[in-house]
């Protein structure tokens, strides 16, 4: 009963090491360039972004008043972006595959939050 339990602790020792090692490899991969984006009622600046297929960018987002989020839906991003005076959020992006992809406001900022989005387009 002990070494069964021993082995299986070990097994899962060694799992939590693979996918820590795993994950390490995709955050230590440096992006091509960082673009900072400010959101603010009701809208981002820039709104349009360009990026090359293939290229990693890393976003750096603020906001100049108020808690705000960045959605882009159809890479599986969103994040919370701090009020104004409280910090940033970084993600990354990896533009796979050409189009333009919609990034939005995810947390409900006021009358015009269903009018706060940009795009990212890749060329």
């Amino acid at each position: 009963m002990v070494v069964l339990m021993r082995r299986r602790l070990v097994w899962a020792l060694a799992f939590v090491l693979v996918l820590s090692l795993t994950g390490q490899e995709d955050t230590a991969k440096k992006p091509a360039r960082t673009i900072s984006i400010v959101a603010e009622r009701f809208f981002f600046s820039p709104s349009k972004i360009k990026v090359k297929e293939g290229e990693t960018v890393e976003f750096v987002l603020t906001s100049d008043d108020t808690d705000h989020g960045f959605h882009v839906p159809a890479a599986g991003i969103d994040v919370a972006i701090p009020p104004s005076g409280k910090g940033e959020a970084r993600v990354r992006f990896t533009a796979i595959k050409k189009g333009n992809f919609r990034f939005e406001c995810s947390r409900a900022c006021g009358a015009g939050h269903n009018l706060m989005r940009g795009e990212i387009i890749v060329r």
